[in-house]
C-alpha cells in the first residue's frame, strides 16, 4: 500500500496508528501544515523508515503562520520532502493569494538552490497560477499535484511540465475527478488518502485505503489489479530515485 499525501499527524489516534501504517504501507508521505508542526511530527514519527514527514506551510493558513516563513525556508535544506505547499484561491483564502504566491515562490527558489526536492502541491482554484510559478523554477524538483482540480487544458499543461499527480478515492467520487484521471499518464499517478480530511462511511480514510483508486484506473487501462499495484510501486520507485 502507498499513500503520497496523508495528514497522519492530525488523526485523533495518530500515535497508535503509526505501527499499523508502517506495517500495512510500503510508503507513506505525511504532509504538514506548518514548519513548527513539521518539527514536532518529525520527532514523534522518527523510527519509522517507511513513513516520511514533509515540511509544509498550507496555503490556507499563511496569514496565521506568516511568522514561521523564515523557519520554513531555512528548514528546506534539512527536508527531502516539501508539502503541503502551494496556492489556494477558494473564496475563504483568496484574500491572502499574494502572500501565498510570495511564500510559494520563496520555497521553490530555495528548493532550486539546494538541488531540488519532492514537493506535494496544493492548487485549488489556482492551477494556472501554480503552473506559472513552477515554470519559472524548473530546478525546484519533482512537483506532485495533490488532488488536482484544474481544467483539462491545465491538466495537459501540468503533464507537459513533468508533474506527478497524487489521486485519492475522494477525488474520484466526482465526475470532474474521473474526467481528469482519464488524462493522466499512468506512470505519473500515485495514490493518496488526504486523511483524516477525507472520510468513508463517516470515518477518516486511512493511509492504507488510498489504493482504493485502483478499480477506477483499471476501468480505463484494462490492466489487472495486480498489474496496477505493481505499476504504483514502480511509479514510487521512479519518484524516489536519487532521494535516498
Amino acid at each position: 500500500m502507498i499513500d503520497l499525501h496523508s495528514h497522519l499527524d492530525l488523526y485523533q489516534n495518530a500515535l497508535s496508528l503509526l505501527p499499523e501504517v508502517s506495517k500495512r504501507n510500503v510508503f507513506t508521505l505525511v504532509v504538514t501544515t506548518s514548519p513548527r508542526a513539521w518539527e514536532a511530527t518529525s520527532r514523534v514519527f522518527s523510527g519509522y523508515e517507511n513513513i516520511k514527514v514533509a515540511l509544509g506551510l498550507h496555503p490556507e493558513i499563511v496569514k496565521q503562520k506568516e511568522k514561521e516563513r523564515n523557519l520554513l525556508i531555512s528548514s528546506i535544506t534539512k527536508a527531502n520532502f516539501i508539502g503541503e505547499i502551494g496556492l489556494d484561491n477558494s473564496l475563504r483564502s483568496r484574500n491572502s493569494i499574494e502572500l501565498q504566491e510570495s511564500i510559494f515562490t520563496d520555497v521553490l527558489t530555495e528548493c532550486e538552490r539546494v538541488g531540488g526536492r519532492i514537493m506535494s502541491i496544493h492548487s485549488r482554484g489556482a492551477a494556472t497560477r501554480v503552473l506559472n510559478i513552477l515554470e519559472k523554477h524548473p530546478g525546484a524538483g519533482k512537483p506532485i499535484m495533490h488532488w488536482f482540480s484544474g481544467s483539462i487544458k491545465e491538466v495537459h499543461r501540468a503533464v507537459s511540465n513533468g508533474c506527478w499527480f497524487s489521486v485519492g478515492p475522494a477525488m474520484l467520487k466526482s465526475a470532474k475527478g474521473l474526467k481528469i484521471l482519464k488524462e493522466l499518464p499512468i506512470n505519473k499517478i500515485l495514490p493518496e488518502s488526504d486523511g483524516p480530511f477525507t472520510t468513508q462511511k463517516s470515518l477518516p480514510l486511512m493511509p492504507w485505503e488510498a489504493m482504493q483508486i485502483i478499480p477506477e484506473i483499471q476501468k480505463l487501462s484494462g490492466q489487472t489489479h495486480q498489474e496496477l499495484c505493481l505499476q504504483m510501486e514502480e511509479n514510487l520507485t521512479t519518484l524516489l530515485n536519487g532521494v535516498f
